[in-house]
This record gives structure tokens, C-alpha cells and sequence, in this order.
């Protein structure tokens, strides 16, 4: 039996409280069950119980078997002072605190089929361990459940934001642009990109707003892509002449050109085309995040991202390697991962620090006005009879997946909880 789905049968009450007893034989009423702690200390904060007369205030601590309590050293741990009652599956001995007091102890019992709901969930073998058994969840249900977790996918990336704001003193353009930068990378170059624009500061960037070329030059110089080689092509050699003159003259040191990875990927996603692509985002819109947070739709952020990288790189992927005329345009596709990694997460903790609740309902209207993302993950979840209609949805099924049905966390998750309290037939 495991302690964490005793929480679960206490914090929901679903253990049979007619005529509760202490093992000590008095009656027992549960006024409040209290408040989950999932950190260190007693397992429930700020209960409230009877036990005869007597109204009691104070915590609960839950074991499978009651010497766990002697077994985890509560007994000489004044956190656990405070505890009015042990609540159990099996009594094997009495329990006392640090000042010698005994703690009551009270053995729960539940429905059978209870215990067995939740063991076919943490023994299968599906892909996600409902799958056999959605069919017993309200579709409405399930959709109001995605609507709230998509909230904690945005806090794990806000979270992230938060730390590089932290970094830049609360320099929310700063900010902005190196997390976009790092968007630019996707996941292959991600780590890449960001080094790239922690290198080069906007500052210095917007001291040459107006030429794209001089943009380019201090964008592929510092991203270590313009080497020493003799030969290239005129661009390339202009470029890497400008860089050095620019580094010289703001102190700037390139990142290791060879952090790049160009292997196994498609050719429009090359790092050079995505910097090409980002300095022609630079070029084109001064005061990047001023004017993403005045954007008032979709349609006015999807304007601000119309990019195509300079005409150069219409017939190359790389540098001196000619190929087929071809514009690199920046796609829908890139533009969805930038929107819902970037930018709203940015509306929202902007504003919650602004007390702009305005900003805040704008992120999740943008979430749903985007097409959901088209993934093996999502078709699976439409398979399985969950589909999601727009990018809102999307996010809260890979929250789903990765953070509560990879590890099984069915106790936690509304859809594994309807699954586990369904009473059969």
C-alpha cells in the first residue's frame, strides 16, 4: 500500500466515516481533514477533529503500517509535535511524540473497488494508463481539466523566463530577446542561440537598428559562423570584415562556431537561415517588446513576424554553397512555437507584474486562437478519443503526458481521479 494513495482516500474522503473510533475506542469526528503538505513534515496541515468532546486543531500524519511513524524518526521530531491524529491502514503499535504524548490513531477503511480502480491504472501497460478506460470520463469534464493544467505548463515557462529576469536585472527587453533568440534555435540549437544573444547585448544591436547588413555582420560573427578561411564569397567576406571591426570596437567575444548543429536537419531550419531570419526581425521593428505587448491580436504579432531572410540567402543554406532559388520565409509552423513559448508566457507574467489583467486574458485567447499542434503525441490523444481543437489544448495534453502519465501520477490528475472513484456496475 502506498502512502501517497492513502493521501488521496483522505484528502477526498472516501473512506467510510459512519461511526469513526480511535484505536483507543472513543468517537471520532472529522471536521476538516486539513490541508495537503507535499513538502517535508506532518502529511496534512491545519485539521480539525473531534474526538469525544473535544475539538482538536493541529496536523495529521498517514502511514501504511503505524510503525513507519518510529521507522521515519517522528517520535524525536518536534515538526511532529503538533499531531492530533495518525491516521493508518494498519495498527501495529502505538505511536508517541517528541514529549512523550501518544498520538490517537485512527484505521481507515475504504471500498474495495476503490484499491482495485487504482491498481489497474498503475499496472498497465498502455500507452497512457487510461486509455481503456476514458470512456468513463464526461468529454466536458476532461476539456475543464485541460483549460486549468494548460495554466501550469505556463508557470513552468514563465518560471524559466523568471530566472533570466532575474539575470538582467529586470530588463524585460533584454529579457525578451534572448528568449526569443532561443526560440530561433528550436530545440537542436536552442542553447546555441541563446549564448548568441547573451554575447550581443540589444544595446548594441540598436546602435545599428537601421542597417541590415551591419545586423547580419554582428549576428554571424558572433555566433562563430565566420571563420578564418581564406576564400568565400563576397558576403561572407564583407561580413566577417565588418564583424571584426564592430567586435573590436564594442569588446565583443563570439561563441564556438562549432555549439552549431547543422546534422540531420532540415535545410530551411539550418541556424544560418534562422539568424538570417532574426536579423531581419531586429531590422525591421524597433523596441521588439514594447511593441509585442501593445499588439492587441494575433493577427498584428503574425505581422510583426513576416519575415524573409536578406537575398542572399534566397539561393543558399550556407554560407559559400550555392543552391536553388528558393526565399526563406519565416512559416506558420516556427511562428506557433514562437508564440506559445515566447510570447505568452511573456503576456502573462508581464502581466501579473503590471497588474495587467488584460495582457493575461489576451495569452490565453491567443493560445486558443492558434491551430493545435500536429504531433505523434496529439494524434495519439485524438486516437484515444481526447482531440485538441487549438493550441490551448495542445499544451495541456503535452503537460498531461509528461507530467502526470509518463510518471503515473493517475492521484493527481482529474481524469485518472474519475477513473479511480468510478463505481462499477
Amino acid at each position: 500500500m502506498k502512502e501517497e494513495f492513502l493521501h488521496f482516500i483522505w484528502e477526498n474522503k472516501l473512506f467510510h466515516a459512519d461511526s469513526l473510533r480511535t484505536e483507543e475506542g472513543e468517537q471520532l469526528r472529522i471536521v476538516n481533514p486539513g490541508r495537503h503538505n507535499p513538502h517535508a513534515g506532518p502529511d496534512f496541515f491545519d485539521a480539525r477533529i473531534q474526538i469525544g468532546n473535544t475539538l482538536w486543531a493541529g496536523n495529521i500524519e498517514i502511514h501504511p503500517r503505524a510503525s513507519e511513524w518510529n521507522r521515519h524518526g517522528h517520535q524525536t521530531d518536534p515538526a511532529y509535535r503538533n499531531t492530533i491524529l495518525h491516521v493508518v491502514a494498519t495498527s501495529d503499535m502505538e505511536v508517541f511524540n517528541d514529549l512523550g504524548s501518544k498520538i490517537p490513531a485512527l484505521v481507515i477503511k475504504w471500498p474495495e473497488w476503490i484499491t482495485r480502480n487504482y491498481e489497474m491504472l498503475v499496472r498497465s501497460h498502455d500507452w497512457i494508463a487510461c486509455a481503456s478506460f476514458l470512456y468513463q470520463v464526461d468529454p466536458f469534464r476532461i476539456k475543464f481539466f485541460l483549460n486549468g493544467i494548460v495554466i501550469e505548463r505556463l508557470t513552468q515557462k514563465i518560471d524559466v523566463i523568471g530566472k533570466l529576469l532575474s539575470e538582467t536585472r529586470e530588463d524585460w527587453g533584454e529579457t525578451f530577446y534572448c528568449m526569443l533568440a532561443r526560440s530561433f534555435g528550436l530545440r537542436e540549437n536552442a542553447l546555441p542561440f541563446e549564448m548568441l544573444a547573451r554575447s550581443l547585448p540589444q544595446s548594441v544591436l540598436a546602435h545599428h537598428h537601421d542597417s541590415l547588413f551591419q545586423i547580419e555582420a554582428l549576428l554571424f560573427g558572433q555566433a562563430g559562423l565566420l571563420g578564418d578561411e581564406l576564400f568565400g564569397d563576397d558576403y561572407y567576406l564583407d561580413l566577417r570584415k565588418e564583424h571584426r571591426f564592430l567586435a573590436m570596437k564594442y569588446g565583443l567575444k563570439p561563441i564556438a562556431g562549432h555549439l552549431w548543429k547543422f546534422m540531420r536537419m532540415h535545410p530551411g531550419n539550418f541556424p544560418t537561415i534562422r539568424i538570417a531570419q532574426f536579423a531581419a526581425l531586429i531590422h525591421h521593428s524597433r523596441g521588439l517588446f514594447s511593441i509585442i505587448t501593445e499588439a492587441t491580436n494575433l493577427n498584428e504579432i503574425r505581422q510583426l513576424f513576416s519575415l524573409t531572410a536578406s537575398e542572399y540567402w534566397n539561393t543558399h543554406y550556407s554560407f559559400n554553397k550555392h543552391s536553388i532559388t528558393r526565399p526563406k520565409i519565416f512559416g506558420d509552423q516556427i511562428f506557433r512555437l514562437v508564440v506559445i513559448n515566447v510570447v505568452v508566457p511573456f503576456y502573462f507574467l508581464f502581466g501579473d507584474n503590471q497588474n495587467k489583467l488584460t495582457l493575461k486574458d489576451r495569452a490565453l485567447e491567443i493560445l486558443e486562437q492558434l491551430p493545435a499542434e500536429n504531433n505523434r503525441l496529439i494524434e495519439r490523444w485524438a486516437k484515444a478519443g481526447i482531440s485538441a481543437e487549438n493550441a490551448l489544448e495542445s499544451q495541456a495534453l503535452l503537460q498531461l503526458q509528461h507530467n502526470y502519465c509518463e510518471p503515473k501520477r493517475c492521484l493527481g490528475c482529474t481524469i485518472g481521479h474519475k477513473i479511480i472513484v468510478h463505481e462499477p456496475i
